[in-house]
C-alpha cells in the first residue's frame, strides 16, 4: 500500500493532517446533484481513503444537497480520532441544480445545523465560508457580515475552526480581523496561478491552503506540455499536476475528489512521485505561460 505520509503533514484545525486528503464532491450524482450512481461504491471509496491513511476530508452539505455528508456518516461514523472533516457554507442548490448564494444569518445558521445533523457531529472541525460572487474566481466585497455570524457560532461551540474559500487577499485579511483563519480554499493549479503571492503569505503565517480544480483552465498547449512530462515519468497528467502542487509550497493540502477506487489509488500514489529537476523546470514554464495568459 502507498505510504501517503511521504507527502508530509501540515497543521489544519488544530491537528497535523497528511497533505494528501480527499474531496467528497464527486460522490454525489451528475453535476454534484442528487444521489450517486452507485451508493455502495461511494461507501467503498470513502472507507478505502481512510484505510489508506487519509485523515482530511473536504465536503459540504450543499453537495447533493446533503448527499455527500450522509455518505460520509454512513461510511465512517464513528469517525477516527485523527480525522479532520472540513465543510463549507454560503451556498445552496436550486431545484434545477443551480448554485445559489445562501448568506443571510438565518441561512448560514441553518447550514451549520444541517452539516452537524448529516455528519452526526456535535461540533464541526473546520467550516469554510464559501464566497459565491463568482463560482470559480474570487471577487472583491466585504465578508464581515457573514464571517461574523460564523464567528458567533464558533463561540457557541458549534464550530472549532474557521476558513474561507474563493477569497481575495483583502477578504482573508478582513476575516482574520474577526476570527482566526485556519485555511484558505481557492482555485489554483499549474496553469492558474493568481494566488502565488497569497500562498506565500499564508505559508509565512502557518496557514493551510487547499487548491481546488487542480486541472482547471488549462490551454491546449499547456495540457500538451503537462502530458509530455507525465509520459516521461510514466505517470498521468493528474498525478504530475498534484505532485507539482505538493512541491509548490509546504502549506498546500490536496483534496482531489473521485468516485472511482482506481482513481483514488492513482491520486494517493502521488505521495511517492518524485519530480526530477528537468521535469520541475518544464512544469514551471507551463505555469509561467499560464500566468502570462
Amino acid at each position: 500500500m502507498i505510504d501517503i505520509s511521504k507527502a508530509g503533514t501540515y497543521a489544519l484545525g488544530g491537528r497535523q493532517v497528511k497533505r494528501l486528503g480527499y474531496g467528497a464532491m464527486q460522490l454525489a450524482g451528475p453535476h454534484v446533484f442528487g444521489p450517486p450512481k452507485d451508493r455502495a461504491q461511494a461507501i467503498v471509496v470513502l472507507r478505502e481513503a481512510i484505510a489508506s491513511g487519509v485523515n482530511h476530508i473536504d465536503t459540504s452539505d450543499y453537495y447533493g444537497p446533503h448527499v455527500t455528508n450522509q455518505l460520509i456518516r454512513e461510511a465512517l461514523h464513528p469517525y477516527p480520532k485523527d480525522l479532520t472533516i472540513v465543510t463549507k457554507v454560503g451556498g445552496k442548490r436550486g431545484a434545477d441544480a443551480s448554485w445559489l448564494p445562501a448568506i443571510s444569518p438565518a441561512a448560514l445558521t441553518s447550514a451549520i445545523h444541517d452539516n452537524l445533523r448529516n455528519l452526526g457531529l456535535e461540533a464541526l472541525d473546520v467550516v469554510n465560508y464559501r464566497i459565491m460572487g463568482d463560482v470559480q474566481r474570487p471577487s472583491e466585497g466585504s465578508v464581515e457580515p457573514q464571517f461574523a455570524v460564523l464567528a458567533k457560532l464558533q463561540r457557541q461551540g458549534l464550530i472549532r475552526h474557521l476558513g474561507i474559500s474563493n477569497a481575495t487577499s483583502a477578504q482573508v485579511r478582513e476575516a482574520r480581523a474577526i476570527a482566526e483563519v485556519a485555511c484558505v480554499q481557492n482555485m489554483y493549479n499549474l496553469a492558474r496561478r493568481d494566488d502565488d503571492a497569497l500562498i506565500d503569505e499564508l505559508a509565512a503565517a502557518g496557514t493551510a491552503y487547499a487548491p481546488f480544480f487542480p486541472l482547471g483552465g488549462f490551454a491546449p498547449l499547456q495540457s500538451k506540455a503537462l502530458s509530455d512530462v507525465a509520459a516521461k515519468l510514466g505517470a498521468t497528467p493528474m498525478q504530475v499536476a498534484l505532485a507539482w502542487l505538493l512541491k509548490r509550497s509546504p502549506n498546500i493540502l490536496l483534496i482531489p475528489g473521485t468516485a472511482s477506487l482506481a482513481h483514488l489509488r492513482e491520486n494517493l500514489a502521488v505521495a511517492e512521485l518524485a519530480l526530477p529537476a528537468d521535469a520541475l523546470a518544464a512544469l514551471n514554464r507551463v505555469g509561467a505561460k499560464g500566468a502570462a495568459a
